[in-house]
This record gives C-alpha cells, sequence and structure tokens, in this order.
C-alpha cells in the first residue's frame, strides 16, 4: 500500500492542495525529502498564481496527478544546504520557478536548456527522481537540488518579482530566440494578462515599439498609461484590425484560451514571427496561406532553463520590472483561481505564504 503523502519523506510540511477535478484547495499536509549534499532547504515566502496552476488544479490537459499542491513562482530563504552546495548559504534570498530536476547529462541540459530535457521534473504535478511526487510553492518550504535554485537580484521585490520565475522568463525567452529584440521593431503583445503585461515592459526594455492587442476596450487605459504600450489595438474591431495590417515586425501570442490566429498573422509584415505561449487547452487552427505568402513564421517556447533564467532575473532588476500583483493570503485561493478563471485580475496573484499558512 502507497504511504500517506505526509509519511513518504522525513521532513513534514505543510500546504494547500487539490483532491479532484473539481480544483478546491485546502489544508495539506504532506512531506519533504531531507536536505542532500546538493540540496538547498527554501522557506517559502510568496508564491504567484500562475495561469497553468488553474489549468492542471481542474485537469484541463488532462495529466493531473491528485493530490495536486500547485506552485512554481516561488521566492523564499534558504535554511539549509548540502555539503556540496557552494553557491548558497542560509539566509540567501532565492527564487525556485517551473523545473525543479533533469537528468544534468543529455545534450540538453548541456545546453542549460534543462527545461526541454525529455526527463525534466516539474516543480509540482511530476515524479521526482525517487518516484514520489513533486508538491509547489503554496506551502512552507521545499528541497531543491541546487542547479534548479536561482539567485535572487537584490533590488527585485519578492512579491512583485516572484512571478517572473514563470511569466517572465516565458515571454524573455522566446524573445531573445527569435531575435524580437532589435530596437526600434514592432512587437505586438497578443492578450494583456499574466504574461501579457510582462511581456510589455520587457518588450519596452529591450528597446521596442510595443502594440497590446486585446478583445477587451478596458484594457486599453492601463495597456497604455500604466504598463507603457505605445498603441492598442482592439482585436474585436475590425476597422481597428484593418488599420493594423502588416505593421508588426513580430507578436508573442500569449492568450490562453482557444482563439483565431489569422487575425493575428495579418498583422505581422513580410517575414514576420508569431510565437505563441499561452497553451490553449485545445488546438488551435492555423491557417496556411498568410503564412506561405508572407513568408511567416508561428513558432512557440515553454519558459528557458536555469541560465537564461538568471540572466532574465538580473535583466528585470537593471531595468526594475517587476509584475502588477494583487497580494492575497493563502485563505483567500480558491476565491483567486475563481477570479482568474475570468480574467479578473491585474495581472497576477501572489499568496503572502509567510504571513498567511499556518498547519491547521
Amino acid at each position: 500500500m502507497a504511504k500517506r503523502a505526509e509519511n513518504e519523506q522525513p521532513q513534514k510540511a505543510f500546504g494547500w492542495a487539490a483532491r479532484d477535478p473539481s480544483g478546491i484547495l485546502s489544508p495539506f499536509h504532506f512531506s519533504r525529502r531531507d536536505n542532500g549534499d546538493d540540496d538547498v532547504t527554501v522557506k517559502i515566502h510568496y508564491c504567484g498564481v500562475c495561469h497553468s496552476d488553474l489549468h492542471i488544479l481542474k485537469n484541463e490537459w488532462g495529466f493531473t496527478k491528485y493530490p495536486i499542491l500547485p506552485g512554481h513562482e516561488i521566492v523564499g530563504f534558504v535554511t539549509a544546504v548540502g555539503s556540496s552546495v557552494h553557491k548558497f548559504k542560509v539566509g540567501d534570498r532565492v527564487g525556485v520557478g517551473v523545473i525543479v530536476g533533469s537528468c544534468q547529462t543529455c545534450e540538453i541540459c548541456e545546453q542549460s536548456l534543462e527545461n526541454y530535457c525529455p526527463n525534466v521534473i516539474f516543480t509540482y504535478n511530476s515524479t521526482d527522481h525517487d518516484g514520489t511526487n513533486t508538491y509547489g510553492g503554496y506551502s512552507d518550504m521545499i528541497v531543491v537540488h541546487q542547479r534548479f535554485v536561482l539567485q535572487f537580484p537584490e533590488n527585485l521585490p519578492s512579491d512583485a518579482g516572484a512571478p517572473l520565475l514563470c511569466a517572465g522568463i516565458t515571454v524573455y525567452s522566446p524573445m531573445k530566440y527569435y531575435g524580437m529584440t532589435e530596437p526600434g521593431k514592432h512587437l505586438g503583445v497578443a492578450g494583456l494578462g499574466g504574461l501579457g503585461h510582462i511581456a510589455v515592459k520587457i518588450g519596452k526594455a529591450f528597446g521596442l515599439k510595443v502594440t497590446v492587442i486585446s478583445t477587451s476596450p478596458k484594457k486599453e487605459d492601463d495597456a497604455i498609461n500604466k504598463l507603457g504600450a505605445d498603441a492598442f489595438v482592439l482585436s474585436s474591431d475590425p476597422a481597428k484590425l484593418k488599420a493594423a495590417v502588416n505593421t508588426m515586425d513580430y507578436i508573442i501570442d500569449t492568450i490562453a484560451a482557444v482563439h483565431p490566429l489569422a487575425p493575428l498573422l495579418s498583422l505581422l509584415k513580410m517575414d514576420g514571427k508569431l510565437i505563441t505561449v499561452g497553451l490553449p487547452e485545445k488546438p488551435l487552427e492555423l491557417p496556411i496561406f498568410p503564412l506561405v505568402l508572407g513568408r511567416k513564421l508561428v513558432g512557440g517556447s515553454d519558459i528557458g532553463g536555469m541560465k537564461e533564467t538568471q540572466e532574465m532575473l538580473d535583466f528585470c532588476a537593471k531595468h526594475n520590472i517587476t509584475a502588477d500583483i494583487e497580494l492575497i493570503s493563502v485563505d483567500n485561493i480558491n476565491m483567486a483561481m475563481e477570479r482568474l478563471a475570468e480574467s479578473d485580475v491585474k495581472y497576477r496573484f501572489v499568496i503572502d505564504i509567510a504571513n498567511s499558512l499556518s498547519p491547521s
């Protein structure tokens, strides 16, 4: 018979988890492994709430393993380090993002692209090297191999900096890889949510002209006056859309729901690039004519490796880029999930773990 989660490992831990596809979270006693030679133990202070947390809680992608304890935008303080750990010490402020393990030996890992390793271990809803389930950051502490721990820059706030560990790297990595960083070029950001609002800020820091593309007219004021976008295109208005045809060099598509790609492709110039990072739960329809007739490219990207994630944090610290957040206590997490499903947040919930999580 399988051991109960609280007896699987030596260290007692506590968090909030869901037991079934209702996705309702409630207090959960579980356990973490002892700190090994290569491990760093982190007392969690803040954890961001990502849209993928919601998808996985409700098993919308079809591979959730219950009980599920989400959270992969973790900031906290080191409480223990193994004998082989020299980069971190007790008391350091650190981050833990979307992944906590990989094979570390394949060609992909050797390029510091651990996120694409066939044996990648995600921070939650994954199987660890010892065969136990991984549990995420809606909890009091976590034990992580040192390779997957990030130094958190001094001038980044812990709460508003936490979402960079997923949302930040999710938009930074494709912009770097697909060459979407040339100053003066025109970037479209489709969708103004957790990912989109950070894409606007990073795009501006690279020196791009940034246009937000959204179906919601309410977002125009925020896009331009609060986030610093240069322009706004209301994609539900055919006239506005037509005026923007063939004007953009790149579009980063952050929309997490099923949506048409043809209108976005029409906005791209010849040789334009549409990069999608939003992970809708059903396939999207891809019209081929606009690709062929405009030599356009559609690509994807999934977070980033550890080296690039550290680079992104340092870049954001240098340019004072943080997420716009709504700080919540852990007992408000179910209400936050309901609001997230309705896109009713500006623009990222962050759980104040240190001040609100206590075993019951």
